[in-house]
C-alpha cells in the first residue's frame, strides 16, 4: 500500500488515481487519437488515461498544455515553470510541485530557487528581482485574482518583462489552477512502494 504524500518534496511522487483510468487495450480510437499528445509530450501516465474518460476536453487539453509550458518564444522555460510552482504552492499540488521544481532544477541546473521556495513557501523572498516579481505575482494571481492588477503589471514591466511575456506568466499561471484542481480531485500524490 502506498501511502499519501502531505508535505511539498523534491522527489517526484506517483500519483494514485481515485477515478478508473481508461485501459489503453479498451480505448476507443478517438482516445487513442487524443492520447497521441500527452503532457510534455512524454509518457501516456494513468493521468492523462483519467482525462481519456472525456476525449473531447483532452483532444484540446494536451496541445493547449504543451502550447502554453513549452512553445518558443516568450517568457522562458524557466520563468514558466516559476509560475506553475508558485500556483502549486498556493493550491497545494505536492505532485505538481514536484514535477514543475524538478523541471527548473533541470533547466537552470541549481535547486537554488526551488530550493528556496520550498524552505518558505508563500513567504519567499527570491534573490533574482526578475524571478521574485514573477514568483510574487503568480503567488498573488493564485491567491486572489481579483488583486492582480495594473500595479502588478507595472512591476513586471519593470522588471524588464514584455508584453508576450507577461501573458506567457498569466497563461502559465492560470493553467496551474486548473491542472491543480484537476490533480487534486481525481487522486493523490503517493510515495511508491520499492
Amino acid at each position: 500500500m502506498s501511502e499519501v504524500i502531505h508535505k511539498f518534496t523534491r522527489n517526484v511522487p506517483g500519483w494514485r488515481p481515485r477515478v478508473e483510468p481508461v485501459r489503453l487495450d479498451e480505448a476507443t480510437p478517438a482516445q487513442l487519437d487524443a492520447l497521441k499528445v500527452t503532457p510534455s509530450n512524454t509518457k501516456v501516465s494513468d493521468y492523462v488515461l483519467v482525462l481519456a474518460h472525456d476525449v473531447e476536453s483532452l483532444a484540446v487539453r494536451s496541445p493547449l498544455f504543451n502550447g502554453i509550458m513549452y512553445d518558443p518564444g516568450g517568457m522562458s522555460r524557466a520563468e514558466r515553470e516559476i509560475g506553475a510552482i508558485a500556483a502549486s504552492i498556493v493550491n497545494r499540488c505536492i505532485y505538481c510541485a514536484a514535477v514543475h521544481a524538478t523541471r527548473h532544477a533541470q533547466i537552470e541546473k541549481s535547486t537554488d530557487v526551488t530550493d528556496a521556495i520550498f524552505r518558505n513557501g508563500e513567504r519567499t523572498q527570491l534573490e533574482n528581482p526578475r524571478d521574485r516579481v514573477i514568483f510574487d505575482f503568480a503567488l498573488k494571481l493564485s491567491q486572489t485574482p481579483s488583486q492582480a492588477g495594473a500595479d502588478d503589471m507595472a512591476a513586471l514591466r519593470e522588471a524588464g518583462l514584455d508584453e508576450t511575456e507577461i501573458l506567457d506568466l498569466v497563461m502559465s499561471t492560470a493553467l496551474f489552477g486548473w491542472a491543480n484542481r484537476l490533480m487534486h480531485v481525481l487522486g493523490d500524490p503517493v510515495r511508491e512502494d520499492r
